[in-house]
């Protein structure tokens, strides 16, 4: 999508009108000759392995943002799990306790950011 002077215009509409269509299931403009291809390929239906059914152009998108099986890391140890499990494994890592090394309090790693501003 881009501008075209007024002078090319006509030769640029009967081009488009020529090699170019619509999608009609995405409404991207898509040379003719790759549109086989481009439904065959963006527009089947995928199964993700968390099981949901998706077109397989919003694939990729699915599994970095929405998956619950997208890897995720526990802000606590770092390690890494399942996003539907990080969740419950962040409450009880976070419950953990570390000694202060001012006060010799047993502080919970949640807590461990703030304790500084009271420690003492």
């Amino acid at each position: 999508k881009k501008d075209i002077p007024a002078a090319n215009f006509i030769t640029h509409e009967v081009h488009c009108s020529r090699y170019v269509a619509v999608c009609q299931l995405c409404k991207e403009a898509i040379p003719k000759s790759e549109m086989k291809n481009h439904i065959e390929s963006e527009h089947v239906e995928v199964t993700c392995k968390c099981r949901m059914k998706m077109e397989n152009r919003l694939l990729e998108e699915h599994k970095v943002s929405a998956c619950p099986l997208r890897p995720g890391l526990c802000q606590y140890c770092e390690i890494q799990l399942p996003f539907k499990e990080l969740l419950d494994h962040e409450i009880y890592c976070g419950a953990r306790t570390e000694t202060c090394d001012r006060c010799n309090r047993r502080i919970m790693l949640k807590d461990l950011k703030e304790h500084p501003q009271v420690c003492g």
